[in-house]
């Protein structure tokens, strides 16, 4: 048996103007989905002082240098995110050494998968906790939330370290006021433990003096296992550069994120073991996270 239509001036009233309204609503809803332009990608702000001072250009990101360890993923990200911008980092060509603030090579050049293209300063102030703060602040920058970049080098006291500039001159001195009084101790003190999965922009510190931190650029899953892709700067400053995993080279440069809940932990080249009580996260920020 056919089913029967209506033709619409045969309708009640009323269900004409139910009929009409959702049409419109329809019509709406698509133009305005049609005209919402998709969200931009955060710039890297930091280029142009990175390849001036090296004197070499990015050749690639993160996501496309490095794949995913065998059966594994990324997971979906936010655009806008501080992982997602963490994710897609410049990186030089392939094979470039790690140098310190003073041009130098790094002692060790079996420890890096890749470099990022961000510039270190001419002092010996950008090492781990430093790397760690310029990536947030420079993000922040990037974003167009300025007023949100502040660092507090005195735990447990209201001292506050607030960016207030607006030109690039002004916020590399600000930085090196921040690398210059804050550390791994203090960054400790402001991050929040994590609970759950490491995410990426997640942090690994042990703050001391000295203590050091590792930045986790991005995760993959699979096969019920979570990786995380770390990077650091260290000591003497130097440039900020994606760990190998040398105690596993065959998943390298992935870390199993399992590690931090068994002895002797996550292990990183240049540090002591990290745990899961080790893993922060920066506090979330009103129209940023």
């Amino acid at each position: 048996m056919k089913a029967a239509f209506l033709p619409v001036a045969a309708l009640p009233a009323f269900g004409r103007a139910l009929l009409r309204a959702a049409a419109a609503a329809w019509f709406f809803t698509a133009v305005t989905a049609a005209a919402e332009p998709a969200e931009e990608p955060v710039p890297y702000l930091f280029l142009d002082g990175a390849i001036a001072k090296d004197g070499l250009k990015p050749t690639d990101d993160l996501a496309h240098r490095i794949k995913p360890p065998a059966g594994g993923t990324r997971p979906e990200l936010p655009v806008t995110s501080f992982g997602n911008w963490l994710r897609h980092l410049p990186v030089f060509p392939a094979g470039s050494p790690v140098r310190l603030f003073n041009g130098e090579l790094k002692r060790r050049q079996d420890v890096h998968e890749a470099v990022v293209v961000i510039d270190v300063g001419k002092r010996d102030l950008q090492q781990c906790a430093d790397a760690v703060m310029r990536l947030r602040a420079e993000y922040l920058l990037a974003r167009g939330k300025p007023q949100l970049i502040r660092f507090h080098p005195d735990p447990g006291r209201p001292t506050e370290l607030a960016y207030s500039g607006h030109t690039r001159e002004a916020f590399n001195k600000y930085l090196t006021r921040v690398f210059s009084d804050a550390g791994s101790a203090s960054l400790q003190a402001e991050l929040v433990p994590v609970r759950g999965p490491v995410q990426p922009g997640d942090v690994l510190i042990q703050g001391g003096h000295p203590g050091h931190a590792v930045q986790v650029l991005d995760v993959a899953e699979g096969g019920g296992k979570r990786y995380l892709l770390l990077g650091q700067s260290f000591m003497p400053a130097q440039q900020l550069h994606v760990l190998k995993n040398l105690g596993v080279p065959a998943l390298s440069p992935w870390f199993d994120e399992a590690e931090l809940d068994h002895l002797p932990g996550l292990m990183t080249p240049e540090w002591l073991p990290f745990a899961r009580k080790d893993v922060r996260r920066f506090p979330r920020l009103p129209g940023v996270d």
